[in-house]
């Protein structure tokens, strides 16, 4: 498992593009190691502060405090104190070290590409294709299996690609609108378990929502990218490439296109919209007039997007790996049912390769989708979940063993291609890159408590006029933090329980305590929120420049290698056009 990889014997058995791509794999899999370990010490910095948290200690002390009830059926006040536990929790991974650790990972998704480009310059170098030309090498395969094989020329249609853009819009719509469904679940199962007689789900009806709500996006996901692939083929073929690689090329782009909003979309509704349309206690956002939208736990909406990515991100790395290696061997299995043996070796051994399991031309297509997928999971919104790079990093090192299993044992082999880097994958890496800079600033800005923290701390705490080394900072911000609703305002006030001694609650909000208004904390913290994102973002793309531009993509070496070979070669072709020209011409007598 920790070997280093045979890659020059896996071209020669397989090909420059498998060998390729297990160089990246293996080059990605080495450069998780910082990354996993930095999000590893980000996410253990909690476990110092997670008895000194000052914010933790007033949750947990807070037994005055009572929260307004966030359900229909069975509906009550909770004390703010019973959210200790999970207030402790979510500083774990909602702490000052996520906004450190979010610019890291932009600087690692930057790092880790122009390295990449590096080995890669070295590799194909080492493989005499750093010149190589597919174009011209497809065209000269198409001359030799057909004599009389006319050019195919660069072709576009705008009718083709407006229709080919319409029904991607389409597409896309439609996994939005799969998300939507989810959130119809959730708020359904919200009721559902609010009037459950299991007393667990009852006290737990968030916690439940999520994780149902999870498992129920990760088998979505696994249907639709069924779908996807499908409609993906469709498309591409009704676009009519010209060569196989621009077949590859475009079918990548819309795969790819399709797959991240059919996995990211529940994330980002639950970063950013969930719980912010619900409305205020006493008028409440109803589905259909009916069922209350679903609200964010109690302890942030940090932890939902937390248990979300957890949980997807758990199953894609084990039930899916898993799954991705059982189908082909218990295929194998079956073929391979013992039966009339032959005597003769030479017929046994085709026998046997006969019953492995047929490959195709994107055999090695879902391969890289599959590890694209988990790149998005380990850059995209890595703030609140800092551990997903050292998950990426045990799931990659078993995913290597499996891939070369499968392949050596369980498949047929993949016809021999040449190719001289990934391809589009490239872009795709950098375009989740860039994606990855916005939603994590968007994380820190919109979802996460930093920003109100640090608002309260120089603006509205008990260190606003200077420091007080008796006093900490952040006391009273849970106060500050959570708006008021007298209990007279509730339109039905005799159904909540233990509402007779209760003359108001609290919620998470920023509004005034008469009319429900948006107050001018609510103003400020938007402008200050909009203000740090445009910075972090900027700050991160700049970083991301400055280390692409500090890094080379070819090394010196290789360039030098290149540039002594060009001199070579018109060196020879010089000597050899001076003796021809030199040498003495032929006289008759």
């Amino acid at each position: 498992m920790f070997q280093k990889q045979p890659i020059d014997d896996i071209r020669c058995y397989f090909g420059e593009k498998v060998a390729l791509y297990f160089a990246w794999l293996g080059w990605y899999t080495y450069m998780l190691v910082p990354a996993a370990l930095f999000g590893l010490i980000t996410f253990l910095s909690g476990f110092s502060l997670f008895n000194a948290s000052q914010i933790s200690k007033e949750i947990c002390e807070a037994h005055d405090i009572f929260m307004c009830p966030r359900g229909d059926h069975s509906r009550r006040y909770q004390r703010l104190s019973d959210t200790c536990t999970f207030a402790k929790l979510t500083h774990l991974f909602d702490n000052e070290g996520t906004v450190v650790f979010a610019i890291f990972m932009a600087l690692w998704a930057t790092v880790f590409l122009e390295i990449w480009k590096r080995q890669r310059a070295k590799v194909v170098l080492h493989w005499n294709l750093y010149g190589w030309d597919e174009d011209q090498e497809e065209m000269a395969l198409q001359l030799i299996n057909d004599p009389h094989y006319k050019l195919q020329r660069h072709e576009h249609s705008y009718l083709r690609s407006t229709i080919i853009l319409i029904l991607s819009l389409f597409m896309i719509c439609f996994m939005i609108g799969m998300a939507h469904i989810l959130v119809v679940y959730r708020v359904l199962a919200a009721a559902l378990f609010s009037s459950s007689a299991v007393p667990f789900l009852e006290e737990q009806v968030t916690t439940a929502v999520v994780v149902t709500g999870a498992l129920v996006h990760y088998v979505t996901i696994t249907i639709m990218t069924m779908a996807n692939k499908r409609v993906a083929l469709k498309l591409c073929d009704f676009e009519k490439p010209r060569t196989l690689s621009e077949q590859e090329s475009k079918f990548t782009i819309k795969f790819f296109t399709l797959q991240f909003f059919a996995h990211f979309s529940s994330l980002i509704y639950i970063a950013f919209i969930l719980g912010r349309i619900n409305g205020h206690p006493g008028k409440s956002v109803r589905l259909a007039g009916l069922w209350k939208l679903e609200e964010c736990h109690l302890s942030g909406c940090m932890m939902d997007l937390f248990l979300q990515m957890a949980i997807i991100m758990g199953l894609k790395q084990t039930l899916s790996n898993c799954i991705e290696y059982l189908k082909p061997w218990l295929a194998y299995r079956c073929r391979s049912i013992p039966g009339c043996e032959s005597s003769d070796p030479e017929l046994r051994d085709w026998k046997h390769n006969y019953h492995l399991n047929p490959v195709h031309t994107f055999s090695l297509f879902d391969e890289f989708m599959e590890m694209m997928m988990q790149y998005g999971f380990t850059t995209i919104f890595v703030a609140a979940f800092p551990l997903a790079p050292l998950l990426a990093l045990f799931s990659n090192l078993v995913q290597i063993r499996l891939d070369a299993i499968k392949m050596v044992r369980l498949q047929r082999r993949l016809v021999p291609r040449k190719a001289k880097d990934i391809g589009t994958w490239l872009q795709v890496l950098k375009t989740i890159g860039v994606l990855a800079v916005i939603a994590n600033g968007m994380v820190i800005a919109f979802t996460s408590e930093f920003i109100p923290r640090v608002v309260y701390k120089y603006r509205y705490g008990p260190c606003r006029e200077g420091a007080h080394p008796a006093v900490d900072c952040l006391t009273g911000y849970v106060n500050h933090s959570l708006s008021v609703f007298y209990t007279k305002d509730f339109n039905d006030s005799v159904r909540i329980k233990g509402s007779e001694h209760i003359t108001e609650c609290r919620y998470r909000d920023y509004r005034n305590a008469q009319d429900h208004n948006f107050s001018e904390q609510f103003w400020v913290l938007l402008a200050i929120r909009l203000a740090f994102l445009i910075l972090f973002e900027h700050v991160a793309l700049c970083i991301k420049l400055v280390a692409a531009w500090f890094v080379p993509d070819v090394p010196q070496k290789v360039k030098n290698t290149v540039l002594e070979k060009k001199f070579q070669r018109l060196r020879d072709k010089y000597q050899r056009l001076q003796k021809m020209c030199s040498s003495p011409k032929s006289t008759t007598v």
